[in-house]
């Protein structure tokens, strides 16, 4: 393939890994995060660190006491290096944390930070090798809202509007395929 071209292969697989993973994230899926991730991949977040099945273990299930998450992701910087990249992603990522009845309920909290991965390509597959996550802001926006009568004012049509942790809707959506 020329150059140039497996250029931009490579870096749309490397987006795709980091898109995926949030997904996974959201979604508390295993298989999904697994997907992204070398088996012996390490992580560092500064709260927490060690390897892939720490990580896995962190993850998925999940707090309880995190209700709900969404990671939007911003742009990817990427450095190519043969099989190898360095990969920087802007990350802000919303939580709907239980603080319990003593400090508030449940509150939304959001942080702003980057994701600094690693990158190997093996039998053509980019995943994480290693991971280090930087936070630039964390805001606390107090009681979290009550979905459960909607939203400005409009009630829900259907239980599957809110939320995503556990049980998503897209997954029933994705499934159905493209028609």
């Amino acid at each position: 393939m020329d150059p140039t071209i497996q250029s931009f292969v490579d870096r749309e697989a490397i987006r795709d890994c980091v898109a995926r993973l949030a997904r996974g994230e959201d979604r508390r899926s295993a298989d999904l995060i697994r997907s992204c991730w070398w088996p012996e991949a390490m992580f560092d977040y500064g709260v927490y660190n060690g390897d892939f099945e720490a990580y896995l273990a962190w993850v998925v299930p999940g707090a309880e006491a995190i209700k709900d998450t969404q990671h939007v992701l911003g742009q990817t910087y990427i450095e190519l290096d043969g099989a190898h990249a360095k990969a920087e992603t802007h990350v802000i990522s919303y939580h709907r944390v239980d603080m319990g009845a003593e400090n508030g309920g449940e509150h939304d909290t959001c942080i702003g930070g980057r994701y600094l991965d690693t990158f190997e390509k093996r039998e053509g597959e980019w995943r994480i090798a290693d991971r280090v996550m930087l936070y630039d802001w964390e805001q606390d926006w107090g009681q979290a809202a009550d979905w459960s009568t909607g939203v400005m004012g409009y009630p829900f049509t259907a239980e599957h509007f809110p939320g995503r942790a556990k049980g998503d809707f897209s997954e029933q959506w994705f499934a159905r395929g493209a028609k």
